[in-house]
């Protein structure tokens, strides 16, 4: 099973056939990509399921639908264990993005926050989760794949946002302001925090 999210709200992939309450399904193999987004931006539908039989092609199959944006982020601890955010379009969020080509997903993640953060001497501890999230740019909606890798630091210098991406603020967060820049965030980041 497989979550993508439309702003907050998710499209499951899924294999299993569920009554619908708050939910609508679709057949993957014949769904109108557009009208989903649509109906999930415009009413108040919690979510939609997409279905297909095959549990090893749903994300291949779903991944079919739209262009898709590669990307790589980290979730960056520092020495006193406080997490690295960014502050861009009014919501907290986790330093990340695009590949560039001849790199790898891991070198995309460190490059990226450092450009958007200011932090240097990264270490990759682990891979995260890979998170899916449909958004529009220039009239057209794409599926942004991010490949998250949890990080470490000693780091101490001064944090320095990426203003040219619209990053307004960069601030390390022990448990309870991270706890409060959740109530603030996106779908996708609540997860990997």
């Amino acid at each position: 099973m497989y979550t993508i999210y439309v702003g907050d709200k998710p499209i499951i992939l899924t294999t299993e056939v569920e009554r619908e309450t708050d939910f609508k399904s679709f057949l993957l193999k014949s769904v109108n990509i557009g009208k989903v987004i649509k109906t999930l931006n415009k009413t108040d539908l919690e979510g939609v399921h997409l279905i297909d039989k095959n549990p090893d092609k749903l994300l291949k199959k779903f991944l079919k639908l739209l262009p898709n944006v590669v990307a790589g982020g980290g979730k960056v601890y520092n020495s006193k264990n406080e997490i690295l955010f960014i502050y861009r379009n009014d919501k907290w969020d986790l330093p990340k993005g695009k590949a560039e080509s001849k790199e790898s997903i891991e070198e995309t993640a460190i490059r990226e926050v450092e450009e958007e953060t200011g932090v240097k001497g990264l270490k990759i501890t682990k891979p995260l989760s890979t998170t899916y999230h449909i958004f529009k740019r220039n009239g057209k909606h794409k599926i942004k794949v991010t490949y998250w890798y949890e990080m470490k630091t000693d780091f101490e210098g001064k944090l320095s946002p990426e203003k040219s991406e619209g990053i307004t603020k960069v601030k390390w967060l022990d448990d309870k302001k991270t706890q409060k820049a959740l109530e603030n965030s996106y779908a996708n980041i609540k997860i990997l925090v």
